[in-house]
């Protein structure tokens, strides 16, 4: 279960990179009933969202020529640095390299060895995300991969990552959920997913995909649609795991919303 008691391997953070920053504020705002809050000229512009007062993620304008709309999870380290260097040691890169943000934390981008991009916060000022597993807010990720085998063991290398596999209700296969290190079940935090296993993944390529905690999955499908995004995978009900369906924003940015069993 994902909440703010971070610990090393964890998420901790969430972030937006879109071309349009006024649409994309517009149409999280509308959707979740966010707060935003503008960056100044001493963050890049970066600002942060915001649910009740407290963050549930960041966003920032990426041109489209630097890279599609996307989010993007990090994961809790107490040292960046060392971070850096095991992924690098585990097949990795680093298209970020660390650097600090203000007095805030320690930050770094990486590619796994499957190529999704993932970034990693050493905390400092700030913990991390001001509220998870809660409506509205980061509750689940999920890794989208062309190997789960090798993607396990690159994070257990890098973020000492465990796993173990969950059977699916029909029988039909298994899903692997991973969890940090000695936390046991209840540290379950996302799953490791084929990257064929869903067309509209796929055709994204290896990427993490953040789900959202909301009241009523179809009705927030429906708002998504509304407001100029998109359906990519209709809603599903799975026992004891709840109702879900992935959708992208108007910028095409993925990401999924559940209403957890």
């Amino acid at each position: 279960m994902l909440t703010t008691r971070f610990v090393d391997g964890a998420p901790n953070w969430l972030d937006l990179g879109t071309p349009d920053l006024d649409g994309a504020t517009a149409f999280y705002t509308a959707l979740f009933g966010w707060g935003y809050e503008a960056g100044g000229p001493e963050t890049g512009g970066y600002g942060m969202f915001t649910l009740d007062g407290k963050s549930v993620g960041g966003v920032m304008t990426v041109p489209e020529e630097q890279s599609k709309s996307s989010w993007s999870v990090y994961f809790r380290s107490a040292d960046v640095d060392a971070t850096a260097r095991l992924v690098e040691k585990s097949g990795g890169s680093a298209p970020f390299a660390p650097m600090d943000v203000l007095e805030f934390g320690r930050m770094g981008g990486f590619t796994d060895r499957g190529g999704a991009y993932f970034g990693i916060w050493q905390p400092k000022r700030l913990a991390g995300l001001g509220v998870a597993g809660d409506t509205g807010s980061l509750c689940w990720a999920e890794l989208y991969t062309p190997d789960v085998p090798a993607a396990a063991a690159f994070y257990g290398a890098v973020l000492g990552w465990e796993s173990s596999q969950m059977p699916y209700p029909d029988g039909g296969g298994s899903y692997t959920v991973v969890r940090t290190a000695g936390g046991g079940e209840e540290s379950s935090f996302g799953g490791l997913v084929p990257l064929d296993a869903v067309p509209a993944r796929a055709a994204v390529g290896p990427h993490w995909l953040p789900y959202i905690e909301v009241e009523d999955c179809d009705a927030t499908v429906a708002e998504v649609e509304r407001l100029g995004g998109k359906l990519t995978l209709e809603p599903l009900e799975m026992e004891g795991v709840g109702r879900f369906a992935n959708v992208t924003d108007p910028c095409g940015a993925p990401f999924a919303v559940i209403r957890s069993a």
